[in-house]
């Protein structure tokens, strides 16, 4: 194996597992804290990656896109939380929390792994391998909350426009459900949400995530 593959797994593989486990845990400890304990009899709000990683989509699909690509285009996913929407106290509105949790455990882990970064340097820690992870960690839960956050289910935006829009429409957009998954990769393949979603969205989690930590990395100077 390539050692620079290595490197590159060596450096990605926490952030990635924190990322997809605490994102879908996030998912069942939001449906539990609003009626509903599927997720949580069926142990999945459980931050044991092993609960939540897809031999396939976690770990399969990225490693054959890696090599197809030449580390071009990487995409990946984990076993989803199993939620019944009918046993939350508010259905609609319980459906909405439940997607946005996801997302926002990400975004809250992008702050946490900045937060890393600025401590690193601020104690003078200049070892590539935790400066890369710490960047890699920033990055990684970026992406993920972005794409989650597409307006299309199964995606986590989906979910919360659906839970927005009224009946009818909301009904109109669930059709779209099973075919969701094809059309994100058609339109991530074509690179049309790269440039239109991911890009312009990442590129302003990076200016919120720098907003927060200028300060701190000003009071450890």
């Amino acid at each position: 194996m390539d050692s620079s593959l290595i490197q590159t797994i060596a450096v990605y593989a926490l952030p990635v597992i924190f990322a997809i486990t605490l994102h879908e845990a996030a998912h069942g400890y939001a449906a539990r804290l609003l009626g509903d304990n599927t997720a949580y009899v069926l142990g999945r709000v459980s931050v044991n990656p092993m609960r939540h990683i897809d031999p396939i989509g976690t770990l399969a699909i990225p490693l054959i896109l890696y090599f197809v690509t030449s580390g071009a285009f990487m995409f990946g996913y984990a076993k989803p939380v199993p939620v019944a929407f009918g046993n939350l106290r508010n259905p609609r509105w319980g459906s909405l929390w439940v997607a946005a949790a996801g997302p926002a455990s990400n975004f809250v882990q992008a702050l946490i792994w900045g937060i890393f970064a600025v401590l690193l340097a601020s104690f003078s820690v200049n070892e590539p391998f935790f400066t890369r992870m710490a960047a890699a960690g920033v990055g990684v839960n970026l992406v993920l909350g972005v794409l989650n956050l597409f307006p299309l289910p199964p995606l986590d935006g989906g979910r919360v426009l659906m839970a927005l829009l009224p009946v009818r429409a909301s009904i109109m957009l669930s059709r779209l459900e099973p075919y969701g998954f094809f059309i994100v990769m058609a339109l991530v393949m074509t690179g049309t949400l790269t440039r239109f979603w991911l890009g312009p969205l990442v590129s302003a989690g990076y200016v919120a995530v720098s907003a927060v930590l200028n300060p701190l990395a000003s009071l450890l100077q």
